[in-house]
């Protein structure tokens, strides 16, 4: 139990950390518009590394060669809306500083918490490796007898909470950002930075496409 509960955390911690465009977008995303829009935006990231995990320690052998097959069609994808939003993100940033208004109201008006958690779910979902490395995990520490289904569960909400509080944390940065640069040109250099930064990143997951 012990070591599914680790293992789980682990893994959370593992998908969660590294910064890409999606955790880029999660805390521009936060500073532009309140804490409870990037929390539910937080959540909606979570639940599908936790979704993922889940079919990992279900049937990720099964599913990883049919996953591969997939990779590079959701990489590019996933790259193009990342990108869409980045765009998307700076033209509102613009706007809002030329008509004098904060982009933060900009923003929050078409914006409800469950759409900023569904479409952080869907981003997501797009990532095809983030099921490979949950698969990979769980066929790497996978000993002769069979998990039951309460170590799998325990893996499974682990590495969710962990995914969790990593996601939180960086939509807590984005709220203290948003406050700290509460001027319209703070927004606007802001916004217009981490759309550049998206972009980057978004074009760095097609040069890596095989």
């Amino acid at each position: 139990m012990i070591a599914a509960l680790v293992a789980g955390l682990l893994a959370g911690y593992g998908i969660a950390v590294p910064v890409g465009p999606v955790a880029t977008y999660l805390v521009a995303l936060t500073a532009r518009t309140r804490l409870k829009i990037g929390a539910c935006a937080a959540l909606g990231v979570a639940t599908a590394d936790g979704l993922y995990a889940l079919i990992a320690a279900l049937g990720g052998s099964v599913l990883v060669p049919f996953i591969e097959t997939i990779t590079v069609p959701l990489r590019w994808v996933s790259a193009l809306v990342l990108i869409a939003l980045a765009v998307r993100s700076g033209a509102a940033a613009i706007s809002g500083y030329r008509t004098r208004r904060s982009s933060t109201r900009a923003e929050e008006v078409p914006l409800s918490p469950v759409r900023a958690y569904l479409g952080m779910l869907g981003i997501t979902m797009m990532n095809p490796m983030t099921v490979i490395y949950f698969a990979a995990l769980v066929l790497g520490t996978r000993t002769t007898a069979a998990p039951s289904l309460v170590e799998q569960a325990v893996f499974v909400l682990a590495a969710f909470a962990a995914s969790s509080s990593w996601q939180l944390l960086l939509a807590g940065g984005g709220a203290l950002l948003g406050r700290t640069l509460t001027s319209s040109r703070g927004r606007l250099v802001t916004a217009m930075a981490s759309s550049v930064l998206i972009v980057v990143l978004a074009a760095h997951l097609l040069v890596a496409a095989p």
